[in-house]
């Protein structure tokens, strides 16, 4: 449908290129110093004043009655980037070297910056709208920190989500309840005393040990979980050895569990701690755990999906509106935010087929950016729509 809700030429012209700006200066977790004062100018463009230097580089700006008693909803963007390399040939690839928004990340601020340009345009909106430009989503937890600053006060609902690639451009995934993992994260230190790689008999071999964990560890996974519901352990890092003829004294496993059930994440972290204390026994070794609680969760209020639901009905017609039929275990910090208030994390499909098949966090990530104005009406909508709703008395969460 076309309406005042409904980005013109001018204005995708304008996101695109605030997405290709950002894109080429990339800043890691509560760094995005340029990526602040670059948003801030953005808006002012828009003649929307903003707070900055929140959970130290996020932004908060509000439109609309900023008074008291009148309904308020939040829409939230992030900021921050990743260590990567970028690798994709696009003329407005990263400028600074070994960091790249591989992740979508300057397409999400572009189509709040979008949004926020459709809002300003309604002549009076029934409430506020609470623009959250969040640092830190991939490291830090930024939006724990940014709630611990007060920016969720009176607000009583809020609305993300994520370019997704494995969705087709037009598409938006809309699914209430359980839609991402629990993201925790694992180290384990192994230490025996080394040797000369000749002489065996004579040390405690870490590497070997260390390769017992990483292979057996994979059966918390296929024998010891309830396999209805997805889990994962993975060693993403190993660092032990000096030489090849040394036996290393030292190696230390980096990796990370995502799980979607409780008792199967209670279950892994028991069968870790086993698992490491049983390596002592069987090698001789000196062991130690380290385990980290990440990001909950993200579970999307029913009731305020079914609001997302329809905005994303009238911004991209009904065969546009996809489920997430099964939960992604990847993780977001969107979860903070669902656990002070109802909301709803969607997908935004951003597929073509002519792009190189990167997944997000790759060298090579790109997505079609004529998802940028679907995003920017989406968000609009979302926030307009609930605004209508709560000041007529629903919905009710």
């Amino acid at each position: 449908m076309t309406d005042s809700l409904t980005p013109d030429d001018r204005l995708i012209a304008w996101m695109t290129d605030i997405r290709r700006e950002i894109h080429q200066y990339p800043e890691l977790s509560l760094r995005e110093f340029r990526t602040a004062d670059f948003v801030a100018t953005k808006l002012a463009e828009l003649g929307i004043s903003c707070t900055k230097g929140i959970a130290g580089t996020g932004i908060m700006a509000v439109i609309g009655e900023n008074g008291s008693g009148v309904p308020a909803v939040a829409l939230r963007a992030d900021m921050d980037a990743l260590p990567i390399t970028e690798q994709t040939g696009l003329p407005f690839a990263s400028k600074n070297e070994g960091v790249m928004h591989a992740c979508g990340h300057d397409g999400h601020m572009a189509m709040l910056l979008g949004a926020a340009a459709l809002l300003k345009k309604e002549p009076k909106l029934p409430g506020r709208v609470v623009l959250l430009f969040q640092p830190a989503e991939e490291d830090e937890g930024g939006a724990e920190k940014m709630i611990a600053e007060g920016v969720l006060a009176g607000v009583q609902a809020i609305f993300g989500g994520h370019i997704e690639r494995h969705n087709a451009l037009g598409e938006i995934a809309v699914q209430p309840g359980l839609i991402c993992a629990f993201t925790d994260e694992f180290t384990i230190i192994i230490r025996g005393p080394g040797g000369h790689a000749a002489k065996p008999h004579e040390s405690v071999d870490c590497i070997v040990a260390a390769s017992f964990l990483v292979a057996n560890i994979q059966t918390l996974v296929s024998r010891e979980t309830n396999p209805v519901y997805p889990a994962v352990v993975t060693v993403g890092k190993i660092n032990g050895g000096t030489a090849s003829n040394v036996i290393a004294d030292r190696v230390v496993l980096e990796g990370t569990i995502r799980t979607t059930d409780i008792a199967a994440r209670e279950k892994i972290f028991t069968g870790l701690t086993r698992m490491v204390e049983a390596v002592q026994n069987l090698f001789n070794a000196r062991t130690e755990l380290q385990l980290t609680t990440g990001y909950p969760p993200v579970i999307n209020d029913p009731v305020i999906s079914e609001t997302a639901r329809q905005a994303a009905l009238r911004a991209v017609g009904e065969k546009g509106v996809k489920t997430q039929p099964h939960p992604s275990l990847g993780g977001e910090d969107f979860s903070f935010f669902l656990k002070h208030v109802p909301g709803c994390f969607a997908r935004l499909g951003a597929g073509r087929p002519d792009l190189p098949h990167a997944n997000a966090h790759s060298s090579t990530f790109d997505f079609d950016e004529r998802v940028l104005p679907i995003g920017a009406e989406y968000f609009a909508r979302c926030a307009l729509l609930f605004l209508q709703q709560a000041s007529q008395g629903f919905p009710a969460t």
